[in-house]
């Protein structure tokens, strides 16, 4: 499934990780250089909400924010500082001084902090960075391709050939541990999705990898390295039935044994989980037998706090009916997961298109969350996701790329097709018949807001984080992006004189201020820069990324 690589491929591998430790490296030496690093400018996010019924309304402020070096937390912020002149006022106050500005000898003892600031004439600020939810880092290659069948046929023709190139051909049974020992290939596809993902403003990322214990463990020193914050687990698939003869554990004792060789490696990396932890992982539950996944809820259970949970629920009505005829004893495609005490708080079930009210409710009950993946589930005809009903019963969503199931690894592009989503879910039979309504009132539909509140702040509930990622509340952690819109054309030149000029005036349109799709005119109040960032924006607008405080993407 992989292009063909070079005869040097042992070389590349070696060059890979000569480069992971210099990455880590080096990021370590930036970030511990100045006690502080103050952003000044504007900042845009979401405050708390109250209830699961309050409606989620950006916020604007102007001023600074100072996070921290030594664990990358807000320390505060100071919203009366508004020119050079507070700015200045309000160094002085704390004792810093610009590291980037000379000072006078005698001014007197001060420390030097790093100052990074938003342009205002470039329609710059900074916004929380995005949370994928779910996500198949090996699949990325796939991307964009879903034959014409759907889910269970495109998993059997794209992906899990695709996956078991991972694995190493020395390594039948899979009981190596180390990540060199993953192909130049797989490595190179690892190397790409973080490093996209990165540029598209995801700070924080819950990867499904494949089966393969070295190829996992390299995921997760790539993303270390790269200081993208991610959850990575190791994919559990035993169902010889259900899974191809070459991509499948060899038991479930085996892939248990195997999941818990990755999680001792992702702890042995960062025994703290300040930016790489384990999350147990069954593919779904048709690829998995009922020893399998009981046997993956009681390894969750068995740490503290227990570990976080992924996997899929209820994506296509044909996988559904898959789950009845596979597990009877079961009530419902929830209900075997709960059987097997997978259904958790630090659970994360992706898609739940075709979830029924009981399933709902018991995911509620059980605290389990939600990952919505709207692209995916448009491409591969999946079904629509009844996202409001969800909230309004009080489940906790966010969003997912599904990559490659979704087409985009961008959660800006999520965003927006949960709105588009949710603007056709009104003349969906299946949900007129949930509701009871044949007509719809609108109270369906997701509002941009909305959309960009389940990138984050929804996001961060999710993985379970939502009192340190998310939001720029003081005492939450820097994972942040810096969104630059462009500047307006203020050309005084008529444009048919500048075509009667120079014959064509695009020539000189074209130069002018917006940054990839995003077109200002000056007249746009704030909120109105938000809603064409949401729906035109991409990765040329992302200028900065930062996670835990250290700077690990700048735009080219």
């Amino acid at each position: 499934m992989f292009l063909k690589v070079s005869r040097f491929s042992v070389g590349l591998r070696a060059l890979w990780w000569c480069l992971v430790l210099l990455n880590a490296c080096g990021t370590g030496a930036k970030a511990t250089a100045y006690p502080y690093t103050v952003y000044r400018g504007t900042f845009v996010h979401f405050p708390r909400l109250n209830s699961s019924l309050s409606k989620p309304e950006l916020a604007r402020k102007q001023g600074v924010l100072w996070v921290s070096s030594g664990d990358g937390r807000i320390k505060g912020y100071d919203w009366q500082v508004r020119d050079d002149s507070s700015f200045q006022s309000f160094l002085s106050r704390h004792g810093w001084t610009d590291a980037d500005v000379t000072t006078n000898d005698n001014a007197g003892p001060s420390a030097k902090v790093k100052v990074v600031e938003s342009v205002d004439e470039r329609n710059e600020f900074f916004f929380p960075g995005f949370i994928d939810t779910h996500i198949h880092a090996p699949q990325f290659p796939n991307t964009g391709l879903f034959g014409s069948a759907g889910l269970l046929d495109w998993l059997n023709e794209y992906t899990f050939p695709l996956e078991a190139s991972f694995g190493s051909k020395s390594d039948p049974n899979n009981q190596e541990t180390d990540p060199k020992d993953t192909p130049p290939e797989g490595l190179r596809v690892y190397d790409q999705v973080v490093a996209r993902t990165l540029a598209h403003g995801t700070t924080c990322a819950s990867y499904f990898a494949t089966i393969h214990v070295p190829a996992t463990n390299a995921l997760a020193a790539l993303c270390h390295s790269r200081g993208q914050r991610a959850f990575i687990g190791r994919v559990c698939m035993d169902n010889r039935d259900q899974s191809p003869p070459y991509y499948v554990d060899q038991s479930a004792d085996e892939g248990l044994n195997a999941t818990k060789s990755t999680i001792d490696y992702i702890r042995a990396l960062d025994p703290k989980g300040a930016l790489i932890n384990p999350i147990i992982t069954p593919r779904f539950a048709p690829s998995c037998s009922i020893h399998s996944l009981t046997g993956l809820g009681k390894l969750a259970a068995s740490y503290n706090p227990p570990l976080r949970i992924q996997t899929h629920i209820s994506e296509t009505t044909e996988e559904i009916d898959l789950v009845h005829q596979l597990f009877p004893e079961a009530t419902s495609y929830a209900d075997v997961y709960d059987k097997a005490h997978l259904l958790t708080s630090r659970t994360i079930l992706a898609h739940g298109v075709h979830l029924t009210h009981n399933e709902r409710t018991l995911i509620r009950e059980r605290g389990s969350k939600v990952s919505h993946c709207p692209a995916s589930n448009s491409a591969l005809g999946s079904g629509l996701a009844p996202i409001r009903i969800m909230l309004d019963e009080g489940l906790t969503v966010g969003l997912g790329t599904d990559v490659s199931g979704g087409y985009s690894p961008s959660i800006l592009e999520a965003a927006r097709q949960a709105c588009l989503v949710s603007r056709l879910l009104g003349y969906s039979t299946d949900f007129q018949e949930m509701t009871g309504n044949s007509t719809s009132t609108g109270h369906e539909k997701l509002s941009v807001e909305e959309s960009l509140y389940l990138a984050t702040r929804g996001g961060a509930a999710v993985v379970d984080m939502a009192d340190d990622i998310g939001g720029f509340d003081k005492g939450m952690i820097w994972d942040a992006q810096l969104i630059e819109l462009g500047a307006v054309n203020n050309n005084t030149v008529s444009p048919s004189d500048v075509a009667g000029v120079h014959g064509f005036a695009g020539r000189i349109l074209v130069k002018s201020g917006p940054v990839g799709n995003v077109n200002l005119f000056g007249n746009e109040t704030w909120q109105e820069q938000i809603q064409k960032w949401m729906w035109s924006g991409d990765d040329r607008n992302v200028k900065n990324v930062w996670v835990q405080g250290k700077l690990v993407h700048t735009r080219n």
